[in-house]
């Protein structure tokens, strides 16, 4: 059984500082409003309810933190999923966008323990602005990230292909990036996106 199988909900925190000690590898969740962050997180961990998945995009106004259990003291988590709030939806009052915006920025840049970023990209919409400018934020920080397009299901085999090299290309200043078609409606890129997420969190020896 994976390890993210046995995932359990930890915290959720408005702020930076209402977050655990950064002591442990943490991989991060990072998207537009309703690009299926929740679903992404769930079908990873095999569960259906471990993140809340709102109808309404931008409800989710927090940071959320999993925990994955360490096997030899199960009481401590080895590492973490973290959900992000989501970003770009337009209903959401200006002041509050830009909150998340300084949370969300804040987290990507000062969290030393953040091992790997999962930026989710809806495959048919490709690289949005708000994208772009959130790579421009990532660039620097060399961490590397795992960039899923989320609702592969809905294009065909060649156009996924296509999507993959038109969104490797537009997002090349991401040094260490990595670009997969992925939906957790018919599990495509699942098993690719967990080895992954898992090397971050226990990274083979070399």
């Amino acid at each position: 059984m994976s390890i993210l199988h046995q995932t359990k909900f930890f915290v959720s925190a408005a702020k930076l500082n209402q977050l655990p000690d950064a002591s442990v590898p943490e991989v991060c969740f990072v998207g537009r409003s309703n690009v299926g962050k929740s679903s992404a997180i769930n079908i990873l961990a095999n569960q259906k309810k471990l993140a809340f998945s709102s109808k309404t995009p931008g409800r989710t106004r927090l940071i959320n933190m999993f925990g994955i259990p360490n096997p030899d003291s199960p009481e401590h988590a080895m590492g973490f999923l973290v959900d992000l709030p989501g970003y770009g939806y337009a209903s959401v009052a200006q002041n509050t966008r830009e909150e998340w915006a300084d949370v969300l920025g804040a987290y990507l840049r000062d969290r030393r323990s953040l091992a790997g970023i999962v930026l989710l990209i809806d495959i048919r919409r490709g690289v949005t602005e708000l994208d772009r400018r959130l790579a421009e934020w990532i660039a620097p920080s060399g961490i590397p990230t795992l960039v899923l397009l989320t609702k592969a299901d809905k294009l065909p085999y060649g156009q996924r292909m296509r999507a993959v090299f038109a969104v490797t290309k537009d997002l090349q200043k991401i040094g260490a990036l990595k670009v997969i078609p992925f939906s957790a409606t018919n599990r495509i890129g699942i098993d690719e996106t967990a080895e992954q997420i898992i090397n971050w969190i226990q990274p083979k020896a070399e």
